[in-house]
């Protein structure tokens, strides 16, 4: 990657706010984290895996809409919404429905609500997976690819503090 001029967690956050940095988000995460009872370094792991610090990510997910949200005949604008993963866990807006989020999608981009549903979400997954980790993982992935847990797990050593 080259020479990088300063500590890469020193750069302004992704999310556009120019007083808050990377560490500021790391931080954000690990507080949610203790809130939700979960390792932070495991909460940061996932951040970066599914969004790289960037609050303001979005990805549709066209076949998720197909098998689960369009058979509950909602509008169109919300059927949309609910089949965007959404911030920095990357959040699918079905699963924040299911858990009861009922504000605006786009608010789950703010770091705090992002993070604070994120973690309510994946602590849901761990803890119906009896606390093993990377079947909740698995579970918060959606289970397509088994290879997810790996990924995170490997990022997790990089946010031990």
């Amino acid at each position: 990657m080259g020479d990088l001029a300063g500590d890469e967690t020193d750069k302004a956050c992704p999310c556009g706010d120019s007083r808050m940095t990377i560490d500021d988000l790391k931080d954000k995460a690990r507080y949610f984290a203790r809130l939700h009872d979960l390792n932070g370094a495991l909460v940061c792991a996932v951040v970066e895996q599914e969004s790289n610090w960037a609050p303001w990510a979005i990805r549709y997910e066209p076949a998720f809409q197909k098998r689960y949200v369009e058979p509950l005949a909602l509008g169109q604008t919300e059927t949309v919404a609910r089949s965007i993963s959404w911030g920095l866990m990357q959040l699918m807006g079905q699963s924040a429905r299911e858990m009861g989020f009922n504000a605006k999608m786009a608010s789950l981009c703010d770091p705090d609500t992002g993070l604070d549903w994120g973690c309510r979400h994946l602590k849901a997954k761990l803890d119906a997976h009896g606390g093993d980790v990377r079947k909740g993982l698995l579970a918060w992935n959606g289970g397509g690819n088994a290879a997810y847990p790996d990924e995170v797990l490997a990022k997790m050593e990089s946010y031990t503090q």
